[in-house]
């Protein structure tokens, strides 16, 4: 196993302070819990930031059945990854609740947290330090070591195909090969919730359909995706679940097909609009 302090490059703790907090009690999976009929139920979450003059979440509720692939669409500023961040337990909500797999957040944040996993939008990579080092690092702050964290490095770097990309310097990777190492640091310990936000934002067709049919199976295994994604034809090809929030709180939510359906549209873009309007976001 390398040495990463032994060589001089282990990464400042500071820069991904996130990741220690989410990850640090993570351990065993002994007791997956996949069987649960909901797995995530967020109550009349309300966030407002300092000085902000709307808040970012207003009465944010949703129901996530076990085993689903959903998506959390809305425009930008409409509170997607402020609602993540909460439900993963990385930002306090000023008042609301929520439960994954059946444990208050509040009450059980370390259990929770080593039943989940998290690939943010911007990529938690070291630049300077090899796939394989990356992995070691992020395994290690899951508690993984030894031969368990090798079997889940070559576990992870087959499933999204960067074994031969495995020593080479993150820094040198094409922006589709750093979003697929940024997978398989989400999902290093199997996690039982997998949340993803913007996991394919920017890179090319042919590693955006990688990842789609990567989790796609992931998903057929029995682990539950949150995803948030601005392109509406890739949530109606992988999410079986949608809802859809605007001024932080969820307007629509249910089957992608029977919303579609039940609202008279062909497609799940022109319900978006319907609901979104046309007008531009830009924050």
């Amino acid at each position: 196993m390398l040495d990463l302090k032994k060589q001089g490059k282990f990464p400042d703790n500071e820069s991904f302070q996130w990741c220690h907090e989410s990850m640090s009690a993570v351990a065993s999976h002994s007791d997956r819990a996949r069987s649960a009929t909901i797995a995530i139920e967020v109550d009349s979450l309300v966030k407002i930031y300092k000085n902000a003059t709307d808040p970012a979440l207003n009465n944010f509720s949703l129901s996530v059945e076990g085993g689903s692939f959903f998506g959390l669409l809305g425009p930008n500023g409409a509170g997607k990854t402020t609602a993540l961040s909460i439900i993963t337990g990385l930002l306090a909500p000023d008042s609301g609740s929520v439960t994954i797999l059946g444990l208050r957040l509040d009450r059980h944040l370390r259990q929770i947290q080593t039943k989940i996993g998290l690939v943010p939008q911007d990529l938690a990579l070291y630049e300077n330090l090899t796939a394989t080092e990356n992995l070691v690092f992020f395994g290690r702050l899951y508690g993984l070591a030894g031969r368990e964290l090798q079997t889940e490095i070559d576990r992870c770097l087959e499933f999204t195909q960067l074994q031969e990309q495995r020593n080479r310097r993150v820094s040198t990777f094409s922006g589709g090969m750093k979003r697929r190492l940024n997978l398989s640091a989400g999902m290093l310990y199997q996690p039982d919730i997998l949340f993803l936000d913007e996991p394919t934002v920017g890179i090319d067709a042919q590693s955006r359909q990688l990842i789609h049919e990567r989790l796609t199976d992931l998903n057929r295994q029995g682990t539950t995706l949150i995803y948030t994604t601005h392109y509406m034809e890739e949530a109606q090809e992988l999410c079986s679940h949608v809802g859809i929030i605007d001024d932080g709180r969820i307007i629509q939510q249910g089957r992608t097909m029977d919303l579609t359906r039940q609202q008279g549209f062909n497609n799940l873009n022109d319900l978006f609009f319907s609901i979104t309007g046309k007008k531009l976001r830009d924050v």
